[in-house]
């Protein structure tokens, strides 16, 4: 392999991309615009629940009842009801999502001798299965902590105390950027280069590069390089919005975050340009890069959705999903702080990544003309 060749290939792909506004506007733009927009977008946060109340006891005890929920900053009182007839409407135009009827007796309940607690209804609006379960566990809770035995005494002498690890706000931006960083890298990695030999072959410049003396393995590499710096400036922006913008802890090694990335976007940027060499169609390898790169990435890397509540068929696809490693890397080096000690078997799956991405690419890469 000539080093001279190889840079001249380079050369010719950096003056290429140089005069491709879009290709540019895809490497530099898009991947902070997909950062900002699902960072913003997606979150699993459920606060300020929109909660109507119908208080029949309108007691001291039910006014502190209601006090705590309003205290806790994960409900928010917008309605008092004179009626339960006023409940059903509410709940279906979705003006509230959580109604609390607090009985007549509360107050009476709770005075008496060795009562168990009184009885409380919530009325939850399970349309939305995911908040509903989550705003139930909420008020669960709030109830909890004024849950108290005969005469305020508390029920038991353990106190249990939690700490959070990681994550310690429970903010689900921090979990949600850092693996933004790996889901975008995968889609913009491999979108970039499969345009780059399909590119050749519509404009017709395929002729000229097959009748070099530059080895296919010089061409792939030689059209990578280009690609692979962009990548890992991408990572690098990405990470300092994330931490910055998003106010994302990053608690590890950035040296280490950017040889995993090197190895990931190397196997990334090769995929792409297999798709672009068997399709020899622009439009049809972006279309095919973004099948083959963000539903997996999105869906099945465990971003979205836990891997172990997925279908044992769905789980066995996961472990083909690059992206399912590398959020391990990002997620781990930004909460966690983690080393090698820790990640070495994702790194050296993201070794094995970038050598069957570049082994693809060559393989797939003919300099021959049909």
């Amino acid at each position: 392999m000539s080093l001279t060749r190889l840079l001249a290939v380079a050369r010719k792909e950096l003056l290429q991309l140089r005069r491709d506004p879009r290709s540019l506007a895809l490497a530099f733009v898009l991947p902070l615009l997909l950062l900002v927009l699902f960072g913003y977008a997606i979150t699993w946060d459920v606060r300020d629940i929109e909660t109507a109340v119908l208080d029949q006891d309108r007691s001291a005890r039910s006014r502190e009842l209601l006090d705590a929920f309003s205290a806790s900053g994960y409900f928010e009182i917008e309605r008092h009801l004179a009626d339960a007839s006023e409940i059903r409407p509410l709940l279906d135009r979705g003006e509230v999502r959580l109604v609390l009827v607090i009985p007549p007796d509360y107050s009476q309940e709770l005075a008496q001798d060795g009562a168990a607690g009184a009885d409380l209804q919530a009325l939850l609006d399970g349309s939305d299965a995911n908040t509903a379960t989550i705003a139930l566990g909420y008020a669960r809770g709030v109830v909890a902590s004024l849950a108290g035995g005969p005469g305020g005494r508390p029920r038991t002498p353990l106190e249990v105390a939690s700490r959070v690890w990681y994550n310690e706000e429970l903010e689900s931006r921090n979990m949600i950027v850092p693996g933004l960083v790996a889901v975008i890298m995968m889609i913009i990695a491999a979108m970039l280069t499969s345009l780059t030999i399909a590119r050749e072959w519509e404009r017709g410049t395929m002729e000229q590069l097959a009748a070099t003396p530059v080895t296919r393995l010089e061409v792939v590499l030689g059209k990578l390089l280009p690609y692979l710096g962009i990548g890992l400036l991408d990572v690098v922006t990405s990470s300092l919005l994330g931490v910055l913008l998003f106010g994302v802890p990053f608690r590890g090694s950035p040296a280490l975050l950017m040889v995993l990335s090197f190895f990931f976007l190397l196997g990334s940027l090769g995929l792409g340009m297999f798709i672009s060499a068997r399709t020899k169609s622009q439009l049809l390898a972006t279309q095919v890069a973004m099948i083959a790169t963000f539903l997996p990435a999105f869906l099945l890397s465990g971003f979205m959705f836990a891997i172990s509540v997925m279908p044992a068929a769905l789980r066995a696809v996961t472990y083909l999903v690059p992206a399912r490693y590398f959020l391990v890397v990002t997620r781990g080096i930004f909460l966690k702080g983690v080393g090698v000690e820790v990640l070495r078997v994702q790194g050296l799956l993201m070794v094995a990544y970038a050598a069957v991405g570049l082994a693809l690419a060559v393989a797939s890469f003919k300099k021959e003309l049909d």
